[in-house]
């Protein structure tokens, strides 16, 4: 059995006493969908306060570092070095839905005097299956207790990939339709989600063989980037130059695939 550190677990505790209520609310979300209104102002506040639990829970256990939610933002800690990253329900769209596709995602960030930052703990929790994925730098990528490692395939041809789409008001349709033309001539099938956080994960675990999305927040792929490179995969930007962990343009696999697949997508 893997053993966590005491900086791990306090994440793990943090993420696994969120979702519990937010389950009881996911509940409530299935009956919500006959109503006329339906479920979106509910689940709006689930995810508010989601991430007031997880602000109150990592902060009370590590007090002075800085905190970045999806819903409020970047708030500053007196210590400049450690920030949370946080997205409280990734999959808001499934969640909204009834659909049992969504996670809790906490990563920890640490900033060098000479300012370069990396990703040093990560926690994605979906708490529909109880699937808990998690990694510290330099120590491996895990599901629940188990190691977990991506996959070994270099023919494009049976692979399995993830990607997304943007949502009603987003840039960047015709790209992503265009990524998808491209690719969809050249893999044996590709899958769209909804919950980039998990996504990345699924690339940790061989689920998929690789993931590319164009238009993300950090918050979405913080944690995820790290299971990836810890579970033996390539994380970068699509086009090879920028930060990755901005989420801007990202792309992980093998490293079999990888230069396959970005030649591919620069190309559209």
């Amino acid at each position: 059995m893997a053993l966590a550190s005491a900086l791990l677990q306090t994440m793990i505790d943090a993420v696994r006493k969120t979702a519990r209520p937010m389950l009881r609310d996911f509940g409530e979300v299935a009956q919500l969908q006959v109503s006329r209104k339906g479920p979106a102002d509910f689940v709006t506040a689930a995810d508010i306060k989601a991430e007031q639990t997880l602000f109150e829970l990592l902060t009370k256990a590590r007090p002075g570092y800085g905190f970045l939610g999806e819903e409020r933002g970047m708030i500053e800690g007196t210590d400049k070095s450690h920030t949370w990253i946080v997205d409280p329900i990734d999959g808001t769209t499934n969640f909204v839905h009834a659909m049992p596709h969504f996670a809790i995602t906490v990563a920890l960030e640490r900033r060098a005097p000479d300012g370069t930052a990396e990703i040093v703990a990560g926690v994605t929790f979906n708490p529909v299956l109880n699937e808990l994925f998690w990694a510290e730098k330099g120590k491996g990528c895990y599901l629940n207790d188990t190691r977990i490692r991506v996959t070994g395939r270099r023919d494009l041809s049976q692979c399995l990939i993830g990607t997304g789409l943007p949502f009603m008001g987003k840039t960047g349709h015709a790209q992503a339709i265009k990524d998808i033309h491209a690719m969809g001539q050249r893999v044996a099938g590709i899958r769209r989600l909804g919950s980039a956080a998990l996504d990345l994960a699924w690339v940790a675990a061989g689920r998929y063989d690789a993931f590319w999305e164009r238009n993300l927040k950090p918050w979405d792929v913080a944690a995820g980037l790290l299971f990836v490179t810890e579970a033996g995969g390539m994380a970068t930007t699509i086009d090879g130059t920028g930060n990755v962990h901005d989420g801007q343009q990202i792309l992980v696999a093998n490293s079999d695939l990888h230069p396959q697949i970005a030649a591919i997508l620069r190309a559209t």
